[in-house]
């Protein structure tokens, strides 16, 4: 699953896109709405990638075409559509297999409602005894943006005359390369081609077209690079730079530790190779004498 994930890149940054140059995305809809965070979590407002619905279009021979496809827009919207008639119950996450198969609820926005969700990497946990260890995946190349499949639902809640929109990340399962991490990890889109194939809503249908796109990624030669960060990722509204940066090589992690013992044996084994100085109007004798007491102290 992915329960978490970071931006925490500047707005403008954002638009730009890193690493899909060719991607148009004209508006950001929401944009004042979205503040830049290492520690996004569910019920945290994100910018997705959508197409704009323009609408049903009449004509003379058709009673009711679909919706054509409009113009791509960045949209920030919350992270978990809601589902079931429990109060404050929401799915972050929806499996592929179930798009595939067209059952649940996600048969109903399958079609139309597809959106591509932004971010730097996600996190997942790696259970180890009773041990939760977060671990940030990013692409190898980490100023590129990563894109994720999604779904987003848009609804007029009560009191409400503007519309709520809401987003779930699609997830697959888990690459060989990250197996060992969790079962599942998120769909990414690997290419702007996959891209605009996802957001391409113009049929307003589902196609085998689309199920081929929700594999594991598998690019040996641009791998995701996986490591362990800092457990106060785990921790709701926190915040910190450290949460994306290796944990080995913050200054209190353990790489740091280990250059901290090297530099110390390395001064330790120096003052032994070093001879002493001699002192100036003592005899050797009194000198030998007092290397023999310093060494036996």
């Amino acid at each position: 699953m992915c329960g978490r994930f970071a931006l925490a890149t500047q707005r403008a940054e954002i638009r730009a896109l890193p690493g899909y140059p060719q991607l148009n995305v004209q508006d950001w809809v929401g944009q004042d709405d979205f503040i830049p965070r290492y520690n996004i979590a569910p019920n945290t407002q994100a910018p997705v990638i959508r197409r704009v619905d323009t609408g049903a279009v009449k004509s003379e021979e058709v009673a009711l075409e679909p919706a054509s496809s409009g113009p791509l827009v960045m949209h920030t919207m919350r992270w978990g559509i809601k589902y079931g008639k429990e109060r404050g119950a929401q799915a972050i996450n929806a499996r592929s297999e179930n798009l595939v198969e067209g059952v649940g609820m996600w048969n109903k926005f399958r079609g139309r409602n597809r959106c591509v969700v932004l971010c730097q990497g996600y996190y997942e946990w790696q259970t180890k005894g009773k041990a939760k260890l977060p671990h940030f995946i990013r692409h190898s190349n980490p100023d590129k943006i990563m894109l994720m499949a999604g779904l987003y639902e848009s609804t007029i809640e009560k009191d409400s005359s503007e519309p709520t929109y809401t987003f779930a990340i699609v997830t697959t399962d888990a690459s060989k390369g990250l197996s060992w991490l969790h079962d599942r990890q998120p769909v990414i889109l690997s290419s702007v081609e996959d891209v605009m194939r996802w957001l391409d809503t113009s049929s307003q249908t589902w196609s085998a077209e689309l199920a081929n796109l929700l594999h594991p990624w598998e690019d040996v030669k641009a791998p995701l690079e996986c490591y362990q960060v800092p457990k106060e990722v785990g921790k709701v509204g926190a915040e910190s730079p450290t949460f994306i940066q290796p944990l080995s090589t913050r200054k209190d992690g353990i790489q740091a530790m280990f250059a901290k013992q090297r530099t110390k044996q390395e001064a330790t084994a120096k003052r032994k190779r070093e001879p002493s100085s001699p002192v100036p109007g003592k005899s050797d004798e009194i000198q030998t004498e007092e290397k023999k007491v310093k060494r036996e102290s």
